[in-house]
């Protein structure tokens, strides 16, 4: 009896032992499988997926074999191990073991977005809804329905958030790339706040973001920004209008046609810098934080006018007469290629509008017209 027993129990240790080798064997054989792919593919793994669900869908699909081995694979080796949503690159010659490893590194494919300094809101809801990498929430609503969205509801979106290239995986939403701008230009805005010279014309940082957006809006020379502030800081401090055609342009809103005329500049707007005092009401584009730096830090001086090339940079003027002399140097005697903004480098700037007479009116000359202090 005990040697029957001894018999069974041996065959039973072989058996288990051929068992656990086939096994073994089967696993490494669907752990080293290469996919069957002919190109590159991208898997997209939604947020929620398993990693059971996406072996299962593979196989399917005809990618893989084995998935019974890879679920018990993954189920033994790594529970707990996150399956990050997003798309990963699968390329031909690539095992289950490597489409694996990039899993558990969480090595999905990235895409950016630019949102370009000077840019408006409109621009920005433009350049998201053109992005099919993202999913698209935003559609349909108001701008003050955006921000609520955001978690903002109540601030008004011109201006508040950062231009950079943010990256960002598949599924990620446009509402999610927004907050990151949002936060990111919260957090620029209080950083150069921060650093700021003493005795300017803000009691707060919205202001200074105001007129951050003024100079974005003025120059995309960055020698200059600190120039341009410093004339408009002049100007309030001596109780001069800003009159910048940049703030008419804007209150026109979609009426704007690519002229600016005198009659525009009478047009009654909260953002006419040429009928109110002040700084407009709200930002009119989006800043990059070295217009933010310059709106608070202002290069001294004692100009208090200028008026663009027609090159993309300016003449700066101290007196009135020294300023109409310039007008009539760059303005009245135009060139060919004339624009009142440096051209674009690399990604297509929203820049400064170009000021082109008009036929139906006189000229509005580009920047700070003729006037004396009040």
């Amino acid at each position: 009896m005990r040697r029957k027993f001894l018999l069974l129990l041996e065959t039973g240790l072989v058996l288990a032992g051929l068992l656990l080798g086939a096994s073994a064997w089967k696993l490494y054989s669907a752990l080293e499988q290469p996919l069957n792919l002919a190109t590159e593919e991208l898997l997209e793994v939604p947020a929620g997926s398993t990693p059971t669900g996406t072996f299962n869908r593979l196989q399917a699909d005809g990618v893989l074999e084995d998935a019974f081995w890879l679920r018990l694979y993954w189920r033994f080796n790594l529970a707990g191990q996150p399956l990050h949503s997003g798309e990963y690159r699968m390329l031909p010659g690539m095992t289950a073991q490597g489409l694996i490893g990039l899993w558990q590194r969480g090595e999905v494919v990235q895409y950016s977005l630019t949102l370009v300094e000077g840019w408006n809101f409109r621009q920005v809801r433009s350049a998201l809804s053109k992005n099919d990498k993202l999913e698209q929430t935003l559609a349909g609503l108001s701008d003050s329905e955006v921000m609520e969205k955001l978690g903002h509801g109540g601030v008004f979106p011109e201006g508040r958030f950062f231009p950079d290239t943010y990256s960002f995986v598949r599924g990620m939403s446009d509402a999610e790339l927004l907050k990151k701008a949002y936060e990111r230009l919260e957090e620029v805005l209080a950083k150069e706040w921060s650093r700021r010279a003493a005795d300017l014309p803000y009691t707060q940082p919205y202001q200074a973001l105001i007129m951050a957006s003024l100079v974005e809006k003025e120059t995309g020379v960055p020698q200059e920004r600190g120039q341009i502030a410093g004339v408009f800081v002049r100007r309030m401090r001596t109780g001069m209008m800003l009159q910048t055609d940049p703030t008419v342009i804007y209150g026109l809103g979609e009426r704007y046609n690519g002229k600016l005329t005198r009659s525009h500049l009478r047009e009654p707007t909260p953002y006419n810098t040429y009928t109110n005092f002040g700084l407009p009401p709200t930002p009119i584009a989006m800043v990059g934080r070295e217009a933010i730096n310059a709106a608070l830090n202002p290069v001294a001086g004692s100009s208090l006018y200028f008026v663009a090339r027609g090159d993309g940079s300016h003449v700066f003027s101290d007196d009135l007469d020294a300023h109409n002399a310039a007008v009539r140097e760059y303005q009245l005697k135009r060139r060919a290629d004339y624009r009142s903004s440096p051209a674009p480098l690399q990604v297509p700037q929203a820049a400064p509008e170009d000021v082109v007479p008009p036929q139906d009116d006189e000229p509005a000359l580009d920047a700070n017209p003729p006037q004396s202090p009040q």
